[in-house]
């Protein structure tokens, strides 16, 4: 709460059995209010709470409440919003630890207090991400892969260890605990903050550094999922810029009949909202069905939101939010604080009033009767295909042309099979056979309803004699303890191992393509005779390749729906027709006669998933494994840095730095490392995915002594600058203008040799030429990544020239004191005339102003203007300083 804000007028008291709070009366600064999308109240109370007229100005709260006239402006209002927390997992957040430690190094360098470095609003940090699925269809096999997983990821853990101490505000999760997403949901989550030392109230947000951040807006948060470098800013208190969105009203009407999941309607929710296009668009769901849906149910559809392409899926609480809440054992006064609070500000919705519906940009609507059993793919989940449609739609799949919906195998091949040995006993296989098969990811394993009804349809299966083929990889990754104990109180766990269903860890695991290796003899069949093999699990993402290397078709659904295919052993299957097998005495045993309904479900449910679960499993959370308790970390202030790591280092981006704002000198005689065109995405820039074996960072690692089954991949090495800057544009797909074909190759131009960017950079480097990029549309588009603006710093970049720029990449390259430069409208590099392979000088004047235009010159004679893109003040203070990072270190020990 800023001590200038304009807005303490509307600061009003609310008395909570005697104990009073202060709140922002935010339903108090326009009668349209209520009018507005509930989504909407949350990004105008954090700028009416948060407004101190530089990063947050009282004209963005007044865009915001003009949101209705606002949001339908070409191009866009851009607007601050401060979060109240941050959310990590491991991949991600131990860069953002890097950092943190770095940073007090550089105070301690510097004259200052290290331990002044903490997070100022709180962080968790949950270990979910390196669990991989090596052993299964064993009593032994969680500890197993546990085990595996220390032994690979023990330097990170220690490192991690540290900081769960060293830094205040933080909280980090051991691994072993669960899924960030599910934790979030289930312990996390505050609804609604209580600030201890002023007592006053506002809503829990959170941006988190993973995409399925947006899971927690089926409990009425709005979060979403951002980059690093944003996700750091906001720990170290600063807002982050967004567009003020459009907001698409999602009526939802009727009820689901007895037979469909949560996973069937979330399916269907994808492709109607991936048609629609809400890419960038606030979604919030309202109308009657929404009230007979749980909190599970919606934090599923929330949670796969990326999947339908908007910003978040928002679910504004009720009193079923409220319900959950004492389910999952928040203490009772904390919940009477967040019903007062929300029903004070009119943020308590009503899913069945008749009162008028807030005004949205669009509506649109689902009747959930019309909902049939389905399932998504082969290769993205917004291809929905009903389980009856199933068998048809993968034959076609089979012969249409490769893409999303094609395979392209000829006729001749389409009843090719193969026989293998597996464990002593021959076995055939086939296009769509079964390979893997895994109940996996928090979009399903927080749902209950879900979960208990696989295990009680392995519990009819087992009981009507069938099996699952020993071949098939079969696992299940609960999201948290508390899964494992409402399945064994519920009695369903026996049969789900029976079929092979073994709880394998607590992690991602299969859905980020941590499933580990297949038989050998499997992968040889399938190899040799072109075999389009399927996965099935009940995850968010089935893209190419993501899964398993050999699954080339893979299936999202429901966990019930897991089972059955693996019980059939393939996916061109035709449940209503085909048996799944027989009985001891021949009759056919069919889905149907197995399948539990929806209200069995519910009874098994409302038993079995009670407050005192979550209680014991979440007392413990902090504790972690023997694993985990028995690793020996630092202790200290300060990380001891080794020499020695290839995981994690620190990194040089203070080690020049002085207590006095740096000089700004002239970006003369400026080499263009890459020329690039259209449409380069963060996927591109950012390293990602395996290490290359002749790569930069391949031979990096090699001259450590590692071999490469020892390099891991990109992501478990995001803590070494060494490897990551090394990585940076190694993207085999990236098309430089330079080069005659696509790849992580350029010119360097002094001497015209073809080398590796890494190479060419860093030969640029010891010869002190500044670097520039030259782009065209859309520079950094996709998903925000921070190594995407780290990497091309560490690179030696100063400016990128664009033709424009998605909007948080530009921010990132601010954040990192790179210079963002725009070509004028109707311009670009083909149009001046420029090859690339000029020396351009940058003319900065001294007073830089936002949005200035400024002057480039080549030595070919070549002068334009372009559009210096820092669009705000804060963007100008964080480049005077040499990024955000800096600007922080300097304001502590200033």
């Amino acid at each position: 709460m800023a001590d200038n804000n304009p807005f303490k007028k509307y600061l009003k008291t609310l008395n909570v059995d005697g104990k009073l709070y202060s709140y922002y009366d935010i339903a108090a600064l326009d009668s349209n209010y209520e009018r507005l999308p509930y989504s909407i109240r949350i990004l105008l109370e954090s700028a009416v709470r948060n407004c101190d007229n530089f990063s947050i100005k009282a004209e963005d709260v007044t865009n915001i409440l003009n949101w209705e006239k606002n949001q339908a402006v070409e191009g866009g209002i851009e607007i601050p919003f401060k979060p109240a927390r941050v959310i990590l997992q491991d991949f991600t957040g131990v860069p953002a630890v890097v950092d943190f430690a770095a940073m007090r190094d550089a105070v301690k360098r510097l004259g200052g207090n290290p331990q002044m470095i903490n997070p100022v609003c709180p962080a968790d940090l949950v270990i979910d991400h390196s669990i991989q699925v090596d052993f299964v269809r064993a009593e032994d096999a969680l500890q197993k892969n546990q085990d595996l997983e220390f032994e690979r990821n023990k330097e990170r853990f220690k490192f991690l260890k540290w900081g769960a101490k060293a830094f205040d505000n933080m909280l980090i999760v051991p691994p072993g605990s669960g899924i960030v997403h599910q934790v979030n949901l289930e312990y996390l989550a505050r609804v609604v903050f209580n600030d201890k030392n002023t007592a006053l109230l506002y809503p829990d947000t959170v941006v988190g550094t993973d995409s399925h951040t947006t899971m927690i807006n089926g409990l009425g948060v709005l979060g979403w999922g951002v980059g690093g470098i944003e996700a750091e800013a906001v720990m170290l208190g600063q807002s982050i810029s967004m567009l003020l969105p459009q907001v698409v009203g999602y009526k939802l009407y009727g009820e689901l009949n007895e037979y469909v999941t949560s996973t069937d309607l979330v399916l269907t929710i994808t492709k109607n909202l991936r048609q629609l296009g809400v890419v960038g668009k606030f979604v919030e769901f309202y109308g009657p069905g929404v009230a007979a849906l749980s909190v599970a149910d919606r934090a599923t559809i929330a949670n796969m939101c990326p999947e339908y392409g908007a910003t978040v899926g928002h679910f504004p609480v009720d009193e079923i939010s409220l319900t959950y809440l004492r389910q999952t054992n928040r203490p009772e006064d904390q919940i009477k604080i967040i019903e007062a609070y929300l029903r004070a500000t009119k943020q308590l919705r009503n899913y069945s009033s008749e009162l008028p519906e807030p005004i949205f940009s669009h509506n649109v609507g689902l009747d959930l009767s019309t909902v049939v059993s389905s399932v998504s793919g082969p290769k993205r989940p917004n291809d929905r295909v009903s389980v009856t449609d199933m068998k048809q739609d993968f034959m076609n799949c089979l012969t249409n042309k490769v893409g999303f919906k094609g395979f392209a195998i000829p006729p001749a091949k389409l009843t090719t099979s193969a026989k293998f040995i597996y464990d002593g006993s021959e076995y055939q296989i086939g296009h769509g056979s079964v390979v893997i098969a895994a109940i996996t990811s928090c979009t399903n394993t927080s749902n209950p309803s879900v979960m208990l009804g696989a295990g009680l349809l392995a519990k009819n299966a087992v009981a009507a004699g069938l099996k699952v083929a020993p071949y098939i990889k079969t696992s299940l990754s609960p999201g948290s303890g508390v899964v494992t104990y409402y399945l064994k109180e519920s009695g369903v766990i026996s049969p789900l191992e029976k079929l092979g269903f073994n709880i394998v860890g607590y992690g991602c695991m299969t859905c980020i393509g941590n499933s580990g290796g297949i038989d050998e003899n499997i992968v040889n069949a399938i190899e040799e005779n072109d075999l389009v093999c399927c996965g099935v699990l009940s995850g968010n993402r089935n893209f190419e390749g993501r899964i398993h290397p050999h699954t080339r078709a893979n299936y999202l659904c429901s966990p019930l729906l897991v089972i059955a295919y693996a019980i059939a052993g393939r996916v061109d299957v035709d449940f209503e027709t085909e048996p799944l097998g027989q009985r001891s005495d021949g009759s056919n045993v069919f889905l149907r006669d197995i399948w539990p309904t929806r209200k069995q479900i519910h009874a098994v449910e409302q038993k079995n998933v009670i407050p005192a679960m979550f209680k014991e499993v979440y007392a413990k959370i902090q504790l972690g494994s023997t694993n985990w308790q028995e690793l020996e970390a630092p202790l200290g202030e300060l990380y001891p840095w080794s020499s020695a790591s290839t995981y994690i280092k620190k990194p040089p981006f203070f080690d020049v730095m002085t207590r006095e704002l740096p000089s700004k000198k002239q970006l003369e005689n400026a080499k263009v490392l890459l020329f690039l065109g259209d449409s380069v995405t963060t996927d591109h820039i950012s390293p990602a995915g395996s290490i290359g074996r002749t790569s930069p960072a391949a031979r990096y690692l090699g001259q450590r002594g590692l071999t490469p089954k020892e390099f891991n991949s990109y992501g478990s090495r995001r803590g070494n600058d060494d490897v990551m800057a090394r990585g940076t544009f190694a993207n085999i797909r990236l098309v430089n203008k330079f080069m005659s074909k696509a790849g992580p190759k350029t010119i360097y131009l002094p001497t015209n040799e073809e080398m590796d960017i890494f190479d060419a950079a860093e030969r640029y480097g010891k010869n002190e030429i500044p670097l520039i990029i030259i782009a065209g549309n859309d520079y950094g588009s996709g998903s925000s990544r921070d190594w995407a603006a780290k990497g091309p710093f560490l690179l030696g970049i100063k400016a990128v020239i664009a033709q424009s720029f998605e909007r948080i990449h530009r921010s990132n390259l601010v954040g990192m004191g790179i210079v963002p430069l725009q070509f004028l409208p109707g311009q670009n590099a083909e149009f001046l005339g420029l090859t690339g392979k000029e020396n351009y000088t940058i003319h900065l004047p001294s007073d830089l102003k936002p949005g200035q235009h400024v002057q480039v010159s080549t030595n070919a004679g070549t002068n334009f203007e372009v559009i210096l893109r820092f669009d705000t003040e804060v963007d100008l203070l964080f480049y005077q300083h040499g990024g955000i990072l800096n600007y922080m270190i300097r304001k502590m020990v200033n």
